[in-house]
């Protein structure tokens, strides 16, 4: 079995991991070009992000708001302004393409969830679950998120410049969570893969059984969940931390160098395999 050298193992308890997963292939079976293409993502289209479209949507219902986008995005439209959402919920939703889009107001319930490739900016603010199951692309939030901020999250960077609510990214499975402000109550709860930025404070039960992944709190820390435990800060952590902040104009209050990390413990790992004494332990 071969070994892990200081750098990699630096990379690893950053979430940085590059191990084979059991049971699957790296095999390449086929082509996405090859037979006209049919093996490509379904319900995308080729855009032009320099075709502007002004869409207002007052007075629009969720679901026709939604089918509008898809047909613009079929006439080629790449770069779509949304006006009036006036918390609307479930705008934005199961968009799958490469897409630029700006939403002028503020969004109601799982706004922008099941995304896979757009940069979306929010000028307000965004009810719960906003970008639910997010695959992969950007979403920006100019001001406050509701409860669920980024639940099932797996790709792409989700920002709320503001703050949000009680259990943020839970069941994250990978991508980049960042939050100005704070945060509320179970955030990063079963947290599996991906990173969580909280450049304010953190509600109770911080990382409550998290199995992976990596928390950042720039403030203080109400209290760690089951199994969440303090990580050592690294250069490799700092540097992260920087660019990533730097792409999004943001800035932590007492600077990167007093920010907390806080990875899992990895004592629930085998909880299955442990005798009932040892599970009270734990829990």
């Amino acid at each position: 079995m071969g070994t892990l050298n200081d750098e990699q193992h630096k990379s690893y308890d950053m979430g940085m991991h590059t191990e084979q997963l059991t049971g699957r292939t790296m095999q390449k079976f086929f082509s996405l070009d090859e037979d006209g293409g049919r093996f490509t993502q379904p319900y995308t289209h080729d855009v032009d992000f320099d075709k502007k479209y002004e869409l207002d949507v007052e007075g629009m219902e969720s679901s026709a708001i939604n089918t509008k986008i898809r047909e613009l995005m079929v006439d080629g439209y790449g770069h779509i302004v949304i006006k009036n959402p006036l918390a609307k919920h479930s705008i934005f939703v199961g968009m799958l393409n490469r897409l630029k889009v700006d939403i002028e107001g503020s969004l109601g319930y799982f706004g922008c969830g099941l995304i896979d490739g757009p940069n979306v900016r929010i000028s307000g603010r965004v009810g719960w679950s906003c970008a639910e199951n997010m695959m992969s692309g950007t979403v920006v939030i100019e001001k406050n998120a509701g409860s669920s901020f980024g639940a099932a999250i797996r790709g792409g960077d989700l920002v709320c410049k503001g703050d949000v609510g009680s259990r943020t990214g839970i069941d994250q499975k990978g991508g980049n969570i960042i939050v100005g402000g704070s945060t509320g109550a179970f955030s990063g709860f079963m947290m599996q893969r991906g990173r969580m930025v909280i450049l304010g404070n953190a509600g109770v039960n911080l990382g409550d059984s998290m199995y992976d992944g990596t928390i950042y709190v720039g403030g203080d820390v109400k209290s760690y969940g089951v199994d969440a435990v303090p990580g050592e800060m690294t250069d490799m952590d700092a540097k992260w931390l920087e660019n990533k902040l730097n792409l999004y104009g943001m800035k932590a209050p007492n600077g990167i160098s007093k920010m907390k990390k806080i990875v899992a413990g990895k004592q629930l790992w085998n909880y299955d395999n442990l005798e009932p004494t040892e599970k009270k332990i734990i829990l």
